[in-house]
């Protein structure tokens, strides 16, 4: 096999939707595998779409998931540059190889000729595009005499350069995730190759730019699959098909009930993030959310991603970017749609968020407690990470869930206060503040736990009948993390401020 190159070439018309993302990372794992290259190419010849803020947000989108490209814009190469708009020169002589031999031609309609062409076909019950049927009468350099052509290019007149698709010919490639694929080239329009601003279409230039970037592989999604006959007869009309990369077409994602393909209205309408991170529209300052803000982990969004479409063949859920970088193989992905279970991401986002180190999940919870004017040690909030981690399922649920830790408890659980709130569990947590004033030393969770067990003995008080009340007084809730290891983190004096508060505060209301 040659040298494996691929290229994940988006268009900076807007945020990278998360589809996009699993591209790019199937593109990614399958050239690691083969110690390949993996290009970042900016596919802009549109600029009536383009998007201020787009190509940015794509590369910072890739840097978030870890899979940085090995070449292309900002990572530069020998192949550069990598922005098509920089390469309009290298598409114009190609346009004109094709058109000197005879494969593409001019075509000088107007756009109301285009209309009145369409109109017609439909009521003809014909297809409605310009083909090679109805080629023969519009408006091109292949109706108009020689001089007539020289007079419009002349002239300025505008005009764009079509393919000259055959008129029955079966076109054939075989794909990597769907076999062989056939198809009639009567059920082929002559697509624009160069538009009249002299900018090529995508479908000119990704072959051209394949080609002399010596892409090996094509891994995209399933909705180029229809343009793929096309680019297989240009490699054909340029003479290139012994350099013709392999093509893969990924299959769709679709929505979680399995009706339609995911997008952003996906998003609005089912309550979650289609894109990797916020993307703030230039045009409305409406802000679309993204999977970071909402408390995604890069590492499981990316794990969650590579399991839309691909299997691993085994059982096996978890995998590091490494480990997917062996894993991986497209004979193991699907045709079938990957329908979208943000359930199944969040899930993903648990089991990676549980093996995070407290340090560097305490780095969200510090940010989060300075937002809100509080101040912590970094010691402290690496044992309320570590407490609370396996209890939460994104980094931003720890401050919600365990403000106690840091502010006292104002409110108490009402049901729990009427069924384990009772005179023996206070006069028990009284007696409990004394035995603690009078202790020495830090209180850890197995002093704690000691001397409130040596109490409730003494007295003949189950430690179930205390156990529910003293979370309560602690934290105002009837269920938490190991209680004692939570006294360890609050500390003694926080721990017998907040038991006498309590104890005032529920023996006088009920």
């Amino acid at each position: 096999m040659r040298p494996v190159r691929v290229r994940f070439a988006p268009s900076p018309t807007g945020p990278l939707h998360i589809g996009g993302v699993r591209t790019a990372l199937y593109n990614y794992l399958f050239a690691k595998q083969y110690e390949g290259t993996f290009i970042l190419r900016i596919e802009d010849t549109d600029q009536t779409r383009f998007v201020p803020g787009a190509e940015e947000y794509i590369r910072e989108a890739l840097s978030w998931c870890g899979i940085p490209p090995d070449e292309g814009v900002v990572a530069g190469g020998e192949y550069a540059p990598y922005r098509q708009s920089e390469r309009k020169e290298v598409y114009q002589k190609y346009a004109q190889q094709l058109l000197d031999g005879g494969f593409a031609y001019y075509a000088f309609d107007t756009s109301e000729e285009l209309n009145e062409m369409r109109e017609r076909l439909q009521a003809e019950g014909k297809n409605a595009q310009y083909d090679a049927t109805s080629r023969m009468s519009m408006k091109n350099s292949l109706t108009l005499s020689e001089g007539e052509i020289k007079e419009h290019l002349n002239s300025g007149a505008p005009y764009v350069v079509r393919v000259k698709t055959p008129e029955d010919e079966d076109i054939r490639l075989n794909d990597l995730v769907r076999g062989d694929v056939t198809v009639h080239s009567s059920t082929l329009d002559d697509k624009v190759l160069l538009k009249s601003d002299g900018l090529p279409t995508y479908h000119l230039a990704n072959v051209v730019d394949d080609y002399l970037m010596k892409i090996s592989h094509v891994i995209r999604g399933e909705e180029w699959l229809p343009s793929a006959p096309l680019h297989v007869l240009l490699y054909h009309y340029l003479g290139w098909e012994e350099k013709m990369p392999q093509f893969a077409h990924l299959p769709l994602l679709m929505n979680p009930d399995g009706k339609g393909k995911l997008s952003k209205r996906s998003g609005d309408r089912f309550g979650f993030p289609v894109y990797p991170f916020d993307w703030k529209s230039p045009e409305s300052d409406e802000v679309s959310p993204g999977f970071r803000e909402a408390g995604y982990l890069p590492e499981a969004t990316v794990n969650f991603l590579a399991l839309l479409g691909w299997h691993p063949g085994n059982e096996e859920e978890l995998f590091s970017l490494e480990e997917l970088v062996q894993a991986f193989g497209l004979d193991r992905v699907s045709k079938a749609g990957a329908k979208f279970d943000i359930e199944k991401a969040k899930w993903f986002n648990q089991q990676y968020l549980k093996e995070m180190p407290d340090s560097a999940l305490a780095e969200y919870l510090l940010k989060d407690l300075s937002e809100n004017g509080i101040e912590s040690s970094p010691e402290k909030a690496e044992q309320v990470c570590g407490l609370m981690k396996e209890r939460v399922t994104f980094p931003q649920e720890i401050w919600s869930t365990a403000r106690y830790f840091y502010q006292p408890p104002e409110q108490y659980d009402e049901k729990m206060v009427r069924k384990k709130w009772k005179p023996e569990a206070s006069d028990a947590l009284l007696a409990y503040t004394k035995i603690l004033e009078k202790s020495d030393g830090r209180l850890s969770a197995e002093s704690a736990k000691e001397q409130l067990q040596k109490l409730l003995e003494d007295r003949q008080v189950g430690l179930g009948k205390v156990m529910p009340a003293l979370r309560l007084a602690l934290t105002g809730q009837g269920g938490g993390p190991d209680l004692m290891s939570t006294m360890e983190v609050l500390g003694r004096n926080d721990v017998i401020s907040r038991i006498r508060k309590a104890v005032d505060h529920l023996d006088r209301n009920n």
